[in-house]
């Protein structure tokens, strides 16, 4: 598959780096953070939709390198609490928190729902931009469930409880293959591959 050499990836989640890599194992194509981020005052992610914040963050930091750079917003959406933690997802119980003070967090919000009330979905919008000019943006999602308790040691985030009912297994319980192969971000990161190997996209690099 023809794809460009490098793609830095505007973000400082090692999670997402490791994710990005194992989906393009074997292919002709190097995912690396984007050098020097740390020095970049960091990209405010404060609009209401994940497509905003994931084309903001690419075509902000794809000003600081002539590499194409790839932005996701992903989140956890569960319609039960109007769609939170959604695009706070991150940032759902407040600054420093850790992954477990998220999900502990959720689990307390979620106390007292059954059956349909604990429907949820993970989003992923992944935005390609190079030189301050946006390309293109993809996204697609997982359905699942919110899980009544923590299962698993994989993955990162909200995964020991999003409970994803093809495989019988919360993702932290999934091995990282089969995770690529259903999660949201391993189905917006294929789109996005398929893109890059296309004439299309060559015509405009």
């Amino acid at each position: 598959m023809p794809t460009p050499g490098k793609l830095h990836l505007a973000s400082s989640n090692p999670g997402k780096l490791c994710e990005y890599r194992a989906l393009s194992s074997g292919l002709a194509v190097e995912i690396e953070l984007l050098p020097g981020c740390a020095e970049i005052t960091a990209f405010e992610e404060s609009a209401p939709t994940f497509a905003e914040n994931a084309a903001g963050k690419a075509l902000y930091y794809s000003r600081a390198t002539p590499a194409p750079v790839i932005a996701d917003d992903s989140g956890l959406v569960v319609p039960a609490l109007g769609g939170a933690p959604g695009v706070h997802s991150a940032r759902y119980a407040g600054p420093g928190a850790s992954d477990a003070d998220r999900v502990a967090k959720l689990l307390a919000e979620m106390r007292g729902k059954h059956d349909a009330e604990r429907r949820a979905r993970f989003v992923c919008v992944l935005a390609l931009a190079e030189r301050g000019r946006a390309i293109a943006i993809f996204s697609d999602s997982a359905e699942g469930m919110i899980a009544e308790e923590p299962r698993g040691t994989e993955g990162f985030g909200y995964d020991p409880i999003f409970y994803f009912e093809k495989l019988g297994r919360t993702y932290a319980e999934t091995t990282r293959d089969e995770k690529n192969e259903y999660s949201h971000r391993g189905r917006a990161f294929r789109k996005l591959l398929a893109f890059l190997s296309a004439p299309s996209y060559r015509d405009l690099a």
